[in-house]
């Protein structure tokens, strides 16, 4: 986008932000038309293939291809007019023609593509169907009679609105027919070109957007058998922790299967949420463009919001609660898996607290042992020292001294086994010393 002078340098993302509000503008349409409609879901890896499929089809047609960079175009091939657009999870491909075929769907525009090219488009059909846009009966308030109606739509139930606040009329039976495609009848009573483009294009995304949003039922239904097992085996284990209160033993056991519980449940989340999530944002859609429509009633025929709420709801609401519950049960889990936990610790808190106070009873007993053989030690030690000083003093008498050695041996006795107990009592005090200092440098190193 060229800057204004006046103005800062642009956002690098304000051009493509501007031109979002423009995005997939419609096909101005003028009755009589005919249009085919085919929406595909296509995973990422096959994006390069979608559009090399397209760019066969232009380059048969001398047209120039769409950029790799787009994800919508449009354009004329031969008498075919051609619309692409790639949404988040499908892209859908739409074909228009001037005029009308003899017989209702009779000549269906898809039909005038190249043999098997529509056949080869990559991904997997959500939705297809062809539409028909003709003037509305001459006259006030005119309806086509139901032998018209079921000449498009057969013997099937219609339903049908006025659209565009009655500027024009639109039918459908939400069938898929025997060749593949639902049908849409199209009315023109005093549409502009582009409100007849928009009403079409609304009528396609309906139905694409509601195959989108129940892609999420299947999944839905094939894991509510599973949640019933869930919610069972959960409530049978939460019954045996409230009546088991003394096993420690049966409380690991619980808590290992309550683990395995929320690990598949956790598992069942991580793989449906995706889809859950996606379901409700087509669904906001399918609504958003119900109500664009502007329909008014016909008698005896029920509105497409009206045939959406008594189809559509009832299954979004079997998807929302099966999301629900999964959610309810992660949090049960997680809740029954902390109680027994906080339960399990305590146990182990009071099986520690019992180790500790057998260790220090121990310790005790190490403590009087070792003053014991401490006390033997010192007789030991006295006993020794007392055989040296009798072996000194009987060295002394010989070299002539008039000493007696059991004199001075039993009087060294007394001296040596104070001596001995001063020692060791000075032994202790030193000990004691060093673990006071220790201590108190640990609490000063954590404080």
């Amino acid at each position: 986008m060229p800057n204004a002078t006046l103005l800062p340098p642009d956002h690098p993302d304000r051009a493509m932000l501007a031109a979002e509000v423009h995005a997939r503008p419609p096909e101005p349409l003028a009755a009589p038309s005919r249009a085919s409609y085919v929406a595909v879901r296509i995973e990422g890896e096959a994006r390069a293939a979608e559009l090399a499929h397209i760019a066969a089809l232009c380059t048969r047609h001398g047209v120039a291809p769409p950029p790799g960079s787009v994800t919508q175009w449009a354009a004329t091939l031969g008498p075919l007019r051609f619309k692409w657009e790639r949404h988040g999870e499908f892209s859908s491909y739409t074909f228009f023609i001037r005029g009308l075929s003899p017989a209702p769907f009779s000549e269906p525009v898809a039909a005038l593509l190249p043999a098997g090219w529509l056949a080869g488009v990559p991904g997997l059909t959500v939705f297809a169907a062809h539409a028909k846009l003709a003037a509305a009966p001459a006259g006030p308030g005119a309806l086509p009679s139901s032998d018209e109606l079921a000449a498009h739509f057969g013997a099937n139930v219609v339903v049908g609105a006025g659209i565009g606040d009655g500027a024009g009329l639109a039918f459908t039976d939400f069938v898929i027919h025997d060749d593949g495609f639902a049908r849409f009848l199209l009315l023109d009573r005093e549409m502009t070109e582009r409100q007849s483009g928009r009403m079409l294009q609304r009528m396609f995304e309906i139905e694409a957007y509601r195959m989108m949003a129940l892609l999420a039922l299947p999944m839905a239904r094939g894991q509510w058998a599973r949640l019933l097992a869930i919610e069972n085996t959960l409530a049978g284990l939460t019954e045996r922790i409230a009546h088991n209160l003394q096993d420690a033993g049966a409380d690991d056991a619980l808590l290992q299967q309550l683990m395995a519980l929320a690990a598949e449940v956790e598992s069942t989340l991580a793989g449906s949420q995706a889809r859950f999530g996606a379901s409700r944002a087509y669904h906001a859609l399918v609504a958003t463009r119900i109500t664009e429509l502007r329909e008014q009633r016909i008698k005896g025929l029920q509105t497409i919001e009206e045939f959406m709420a008594r189809r559509l709801s009832p299954a979004m609401a079997t998807c929302a609660t099966v999301s629900q519950r999964l959610h309810d049960l992660s949090e049960r889990v997680a809740q029954a898996s902390s109680l027994l936990s906080t339960r399990v610790d305590i146990a182990r808190q009071q099986q520690n607290q019992a180790l500790l106070a057998a260790t220090a009873h121990r310790a005790k007993l190490q403590l009087r042992l070792q003053q014991t053989v401490e006390g033997l030690s010192v007789a030991a030690i006295v006993y020794y020292l007392t055989g040296l000083v009798g072996y000194g003093a009987k060295a002394l008498k010989a070299a002539g001294l008039a000493v007696s050695p059991d004199l001075l041996t039993g009087a060294a006795v007394p001296l040596l086994a104070l001596g001995a107990w001063w020692v060791l009592r000075r032994v202790h005090q030193r000990i004691a010393h060093d673990e006071e200092s220790g201590s108190g440098r640990g609490s000063r190193t954590f404080s």
